[in-house]
């Protein structure tokens, strides 16, 4: 089941524990967490699979959904910083 989380979704996935195991082993060999390591084996996966164009614009956009998402918290820190010294 996929759960909203702000912009993004939220995915659980249960390993077989040896498996799992290979993977934890794998990720700090490279010295990144599993997580991150299945997200971008995901993301290379569904560029090889779907119309290069599909994936393109979705990178995109996804790009764009974060670029808005620093924009907005650099403003509300920079907003805060202007209260805090307005006081």
């Amino acid at each position: 089941m996929a759960i909203k989380h702000g912009n993004k979704t939220y995915m659980q996935i249960l390993l077989d524990p040896n498996r799992a195991q290979l993977l934890m082993n794998l990720a700090k060999a490279m010295d990144v967490r599993p997580t991150g390591w299945i997200r971008d084996v995901i993301y290379k996966e569904l560029e090889r699979c779907v119309p290069s164009d599909s994936y393109q614009k979705a990178l995109d956009a996804d790009k764009k959904v974060w670029e808005n998402s620093v924009k907005r918290r650099v403003e509300g820190r920079t907003r805060l910083k202007k209260d805090s010294k307005d006081e």
